[in-house]
């Protein structure tokens, strides 16, 4: 029998039969979770779809909350569930595990519930900040110096321009050869 064996879920395919085991749906994300996270999860959501228009959708161990760019997600764990917030700033607080700077202008946050009750102020604050931040147009940045100057550089070579040999300005070339025997004279000389 023909197949091939899936690398991500290692189940055996059979030729030609269709087998999509990457994508998932929230009710599989979230269908062995206790009924405290559940209820939370719930609430989440509910919490989430209240501030407006948005793509929900489940993506490999994620449940994903997008406007134009995804402004958090939740990973259900088998304790508790795992928020990840975007947001444009860091935070400071007791129920922020972790946090990192996801790109130049946004912060990732790491947040642990475990039940109903720990949906309100100020994780819901900060999933609305990140709610606003995610639809607001980005900030064009400026880019370094060096950046301008590598481009400018990359311009006259691509144009000709500047493209005389400067022999007078460049010092001799020193090889490996020839450092073995400077450093073998030095050597010489230090030992009479």
């Amino acid at each position: 029998m023909a197949g091939r064996e899936c690398y991500h879920c290692r189940q055996w395919v059979a030729e030609g039969e269709p087998h999509d085991c990457w994508t998932t749906t929230e009710a599989a994300l979230t269908r062995d979770l206790s009924l405290d996270l559940r209820e939370a999860w719930e609430r989440l959501r509910e919490t989430a779809a209240e501030y407006g228009e948005q793509r929900i959708y489940a993506s490999h161990n994620s449940i994903m909350f997008s406007r134009k760019s995804c402004y958090f997600f939740v990973r259900p764990k088998r304790s508790f569930l795992e928020l990840c917030v975007f947001l444009g700033r860091p935070l400071k607080a007791p129920v922020v595990h972790r946090a990192a700077p996801a790109s130049k202008s946004k912060f990732w946050h790491l947040i642990r519930v475990t039940h109903r009750d720990q949906v309100e102020a100020p994780i819901t604050d900060w999933l609305r900040e990140a709610y606003d931040f995610a639809g607001r147009p980005g900030k064009r940045v400026a880019p370094a110096a060096s950046t301008l100057k590598r481009r400018a550089d990359a311009a006259r070579a691509k144009s000709g321009a500047g493209t005389k040999k400067k022999t007078a300005a460049r010092k001799p070339r020193t090889t490996s050869k020839t450092r073995a025997t400077k450093g073998t004279k030095k050597t010489k000389k230090a030992r009479r």
